[in-house]
């Protein structure tokens, strides 16, 4: 045995950060490929729905560079629809198929030399659409005349599940009070620094597929991804790199895109490269599903909750795509939260619209789940008038019922939450906060305090998704349970050790931790291990459950780890009592050396015992095969598939939070300012203290924005409206107070090492809790996300401030949710003459900046070939041209579209003419819709786009036309030439 534990619990030094702050990490984009390799970029949708008409590629394939194209008849010939966890006839290609059903959705795949010339080639291709009316919220698309995405399932509703548990109609019959709120909740994600990535080559000499990718898992999606490539899964070889930028659940969803590479270099017969930017990203790679909620309480007099009743709506886009329904069915087992309620009723529904598929997002479903359980809570606070704190102390498990069995099937392993509450409000100065909220509104400022307190399940039960079928639909597809992790832990011939395992790391340090746990079982230091944390499907350890997801690192995959070299010591230390003639109960592994426990001088280096199973297998005891290496599998007893009755407990190990916050908003500005915030955790064992509380102030950083800041915005024709940092706003450093954190270690009796997960905590805690603390503040129940300054400032003055109002012109033509704008422009040039310039197809061509050629179509209409930009997307466009409503010389109306593969648009504008003492005034308002690439750049590149284009349309007419107001196309060199005396 091991004589001490040194390591484990104590925060060492992360053997990764060396690498990553020399930039010597290598990421999916710095593994050297093969010189051969191509590169991809797609055209996409720039359209919310609609079907495909035609898709013509020819003046693609003339960009120098261009190789070939992946289109849908393709991916049709060579792939299958991608399987999903409930049955319905909805098809989802890796490439679209027919129809487009999101904003971003891939169409075609351009394949090039580079990726320069793959991004030109994909502006050439055109694609001929028949526009469908989009459905874009969770209200509009269960309408019964709603339009349909999926025609075959015959409703946008794909799956309804009702759920009864107890009582509960008794349970509201008499109780004594029913609460009820209703919520929702945004889409949103996570912003990882390196988006998804992947290299795939086909390999014709066994018709196999070789991919490395920044894939997080879980790998459940490995054989989806093999049955849409109509391979068996040994012939999808998957791999990934040590290092990940980050993930957060989101890159669970490059599996289409693998699919889709692997077709491309199928057709092509080289790998194909992709590196997703940005844009691409936020666009089109996934979402956090947004959630309605209707949920009810059965109270007691004395604030007891005694059942509930939730109706839950998720919003998961265009298509169910696997793991989905994950984020509604994760927290079934826990539906109660931390609180001892015996009765529940649910009726959960998932809901398709025009928006980007939704997956996995860091705290899947808890998010969603709790801000409706905790803004329940504070509304049953105000309604009984007991305070909120006293509220959750009377409703939580009781110290001594763990195990507890929530109704739904949840087994909560271990806790104390009425004492962490204690801890937590006492050492982290609850009662400090009070005052400071009574001094503040004594002063007439707008101060609130919110508490909240969850449970954070971790280790996902493989078997929780069944919970979307029926029993006899989970009889006919046979059990499913569980949630093996894996890991080896090898010796080589000079007695280092080496670790790997099946996770995945995305940035937490996992090679560190490892190592730590691997150091103290054999009394080593942990300099003295290797991990090795590269993924390969060929030859590593894995299961389905293998992956980075759901906090299993800690209690899951670490604890694996332990398993594997505890095995491989155990036969160690016979073969150490064999050769120093003690019992192996008396070995002892302590500070590099393996001996007897009562007499330090009989021992021998572990090198050289852990070495001579290579070199003298011969001297091993009889019947013991070498300990040469070591792959443990792990699953919890625990993790049962679930019953008739439709319980399930859907996680392993569930840890406990309770956080409280202060936060003071600016009367006039609306501005919110977290004055403090306290955030306790009960995790089990810690690993690493300092690794913890990084994931909690990591994961509270997230939290804030989901809170004040982010939200996926879309235009009422579907166009996704935030697609840069601009529009979709990401907090910074600045705007994240550091969270200050308190901690309590209840083990996990379950776990090999008694961790539990954290780091997804506080993205189900933290924006209840803000959320909380502004209805306090405000005296509100009427709480959406994100909490901007706009929305709050609304709340304070009891309306919402008015949007920005189109100009009066374009009111009637242009439809809602454009971007507006008006201005002026004096030029030195005379009406009249100006007027005719307008008119006249040659001058238009000549000054429309980025114009290549212009055709006169009817009286007053034109068709352009031009070249646009807003921010970092430039395309070349069809653009219309029609000048109407003619006032010679004073104004006119000029309407027009644009259309291409990076999006589409449509607008109309006023202009007025007026005389000046030197000229001309012009006056111009405008509005515009967009959709597509160009709109995702955002609202305030766009307006800043606008003014910049119709500023060089004046600039390049007053240029053309020059200062005396004669056509010459080369006004300045005339003057130049006129000052100088020269006549031409």
């Amino acid at each position: 045995m091991t004589a001490a534990s040194p390591h484990v619990g104590i925060s060492v030094a992360r053997e990764e950060d060396n690498a990553l702050l020399t930039g010597r990490a290598r990421f999916v984009d710095d593994v050297p490929v093969r010189r051969d390799t191509l590169h991809a970029a797609f055209v996409r949708s720039a359209h919310a729905h609609a079907d495909i008409k035609a898709i013509n590629v020819a003046a693609a394939l003339e960009v120098k560079g261009v190789v070939d194209v992946l289109v849908g008849d393709d991916i049709k010939k060579w792939s299958k629809p991608f399987v999903v966890g409930v049955k319905q006839p909805m098809e989802h290609w890796c490439l679209a198929v027919d129809r487009v059903r999101y904003v971003g959705e891939p169409v075609v795949m351009v394949i090039a030399r580079d990726r320069y010339a793959a991004e030109d080639g994909a502006e050439r291709v055109t694609v001929d659409y028949t526009p469908l009316a989009p459905v874009m919220g969770i209200e509009d698309a269960i309408r019964p005349d709603a339009t349909l995405l999926h025609e075959a399932v015959g409703s946008n509703i794909v799956s309804v599940r009702d759920f009864t548990y107890g009582d509960p109609e008794g349970a509201f019959s008499s109780a004594a009070h029913r609460v009820q709120t209703s919520i929702t909740y945004p889409r949103n994600a996570c912003t990882p620094m390196e988006c998804l990535a992947a290299v795939a080559e086909y390999k014709p000499e066994d018709q196999s597929y070789d991919v490395l990718s920044n894939f997080q898992g879980p790998f459940a999606l490995h054989p989806v991804m093999a049955l849409a490539l109509r391979v068996p899964g040994g012939k999808l070889r998957l791999r990934a790199p040590s290092y990940s930028g980050g993930s957060f659940g989101v890159k669970q969803s490059v599996f289409p895109y693998i699919v889709a590479l692997s077709l491309a270099s199928r057709k092509v017969g080289r790998p194909v490269k992709w590196i997703e930017d940005r844009l691409e990203h936020l666009e089109a790679a996934t979402s956090a599903t947004g959630r309605l909620c209707y949920i009810s309480a059965a109270v007691s007099a004395d604030g007891v909750i005694e059942a509930l009743d939730i109706e839950q709506f998720d919003d998961c886009g265009g298509y169910l795509r696997a793991p989905e329904p994950a984020s509604l069915y994760r927290m079934h087992g826990n539906l109660s939260g931390a609180y001892k309620v015996r009765h529940i009723h649910l009726t959960n529904r998932v809901v398709l619209t025009n928006k980007t598929p939704s997956g996995l997002n860091r705290g899947f479903g808890g998010p969603q789940l709790y801000f409706a359980i905790e803004r329940l809570i504070q509304k049953i606070s105000k309604t009984l008038n007991i305070d909120h704190l006293d509220v959750i102390k009377r409703n939580l498990v009781p110290a001594d019922a763990f195990p507890y069995r929530t109704p739904s099937g949840g087994l909560l392993d271990s806790g104390n939450y009425e004492e962490a509450v204690r801890l937590a409000t006492t050492d982290g100065r609850y009662e400090d906060l009070l005052r400071r909220r009574q001094e503040a509104r004594a002063a007439g400022k707008i101060y609130g305090i919110g508490i909240t307190a969850v449970v954070e399940p971790s280790v996902s039960n493989m078997g929780y998704i069944a919970t979307a079928l029926t029993a006899d639909e989970r009889r006919k597809a046979g059990p499913k349970n569980g949630a093996h992790a894996s890991a080896t832990v090898a010796i080589d011939p000079l007695g280092t050790v080496t670790v790997s395992a099946a996770s995945l790391p995305q940035g937490q340090g996992q090679a560190t931790v490892l190592k730590q746990v691997i150091a103290d079982v054999f009394g080593l230091e942990p300099g003295q291990i290797i991990a090795n944390l590269e993924f390969d499907t060929q030859k590593d350890a894995w299961s389905i459950a293998a992956g980075n997801y759901s906090s299993r690192f800690g209690a899951a995959v670490a604890g694996t780890a332990h398993l594997a070299a505890t095995r491989l010591r155990d036969k160690l230390a016979k073969i150490a009592s064999h050769n120093l003639n003690v019992s192996s109960d008396d070995i002892v592994f302590q500070d590099g050396l393996v001996g007897a426990r009562d007499n330090p001088d009989n021992a021998m280096p572990f090198a050289r015992l852990a070495g001579g199973s290579h070199w003298a297998p011969g001297t091993l005891p009889d019947g013991m095969s070498a300990p040469l290496r070591e792959t443990a599998y792990w699953t919890m007893p625990q993790h049962e598939a679930i019953n008739d009755k439709d319980e399930i407990n859907s996680s392993g190990a569930y840890g406990f939070i309770f956080d409280f916050c202060g936060v003071e908003i600016d009367a006039t500005t609306g501005r919110l300012t977290i004055d403090r915030y306290v955030s306790m955790h009960d995790a089990g064992k810690i690993l690493h203290p300092a690794m913890v509380n990084g994931q909690i102030q990591g994961a509270f950083a997230h939290a804030v924005g989901a809170a004040l800041y982010e939200e996926f915005q879309y235009a009422p024709d579907g166009g996704f409206l935030s697609g840069t940092f601009a529009d979709y706003l990401v907090p910074t450093a600045c705007e994240v107070p550091d969270a200050e954190i308190m901690h309590m270690e209840t083990p996990s009796p379950f776990t090999p090492l008694g961790a539990k997960g954290v780091g997804e905590g506080n993205c189900m805690s933290t924006p209840v809790c803000l959320a909380n603390a502004v209805a306090d503040a405000l005296g509100t129940e009427n709480i959406v996300l994100p909490m901007t300054p706009s929305r709050l400032a609304g709340l304070i003055s009891d309306e919402e401030p008015p949007p920005n109002r189109k100009p009066k012109e374009a009111q009637s033509t242009l439809p809602a949710g454009g971007v507006t704008g008006a201005g002026n422009s004096d030029i030195v040039i005379d009406r009249k003459t100006l007027w005719d310039a307008l008119l006249d197809p040659t001058v238009l061509a000549a000054v429309i900046p980025g114009c290549h050629a212009l055709d006169k179509t009817g009286e007053n209409a034109y068709r352009a070939d031009v070249t646009m930009g807003v921010g970092p997307v430039r395309g070349r466009f069809e653009v219309t041209i029609a000048l109407s409503d003619l006032d010679e010389p004073n104004g006119l109306t000029l309407s027009g579209t644009a259309i291409g593969p990076l999006g589409s648009s449509k607008g109309v504008g006023q202009v007025k003419l007026m005389e000046t003492e030197t000229g001309t005034r012009i006056d111009y308002a405008y509005g515009v819709d967009v959709s597509g690439k160009v709109a995702a750049v955002g609202g305030r590149m766009i307006e800043g786009a606008a003014k910049i284009l119709i500023n060089q349309f004046f600039k390049r007419l007053v240029s053309h036309l020059g200062n005396d107001g004669t056509q010459t196309g080369q006004g300045w060199l005339q003057r130049l030439l006129d000052k100088l005396g020269v006549r031409r």
